[in-house]
């Protein structure tokens, strides 16, 4: 396992579910209190700060208190780890599959021979 594979897999995972994906993409225009974070969402407030502590757990989310507020901000620090390691992994297949596309047209313009079975 890689250092990254860890705080990837935790990124990961928590950007698998679309209320964590919704209260990231609410936190990308600034900080906000927990309750207004969960004002949208049908769901209990309990809930929603389970969402929050799996988004705090893969460093996507910080709190700080104000008070007794609690105010949450996205960090995308992590966000941006995760990019680049998909893009890592996308120019490692498009070499694998251009490679892939030279072995079918060589292929293809070999001359065929009499009798050889295809």
């Amino acid at each position: 396992m890689t250092t990254i594979a860890k705080p990837l897999d935790m990124t990961l995972l928590a950007l698998a579910d679309p209320t964590r994906r919704a209260i990231l993409q609410r936190l990308s225009r600034g900080e906000a209190r927990v309750t207004e974070l969960a004002a949208p969402f049908p769901i209990s407030l309990n809930s929603v700060s389970k969402h929050i502590r799996i988004l705090e757990r893969a460093r996507l989310v910080r709190r700080r208190r104000a008070g007794r507020e609690h105010l949450l901000s996205l960090d995308q620090q992590p966000l941006e780890e995760a990019a680049a390691w998909m893009a890592t992994q996308r120019n490692i297949w498009n070499a694998r599959l251009d490679v892939l596309e030279a072995l079918l047209e060589a292929e293809d313009a070999a001359p065929v021979h009499e009798g050889a079975e295809i």
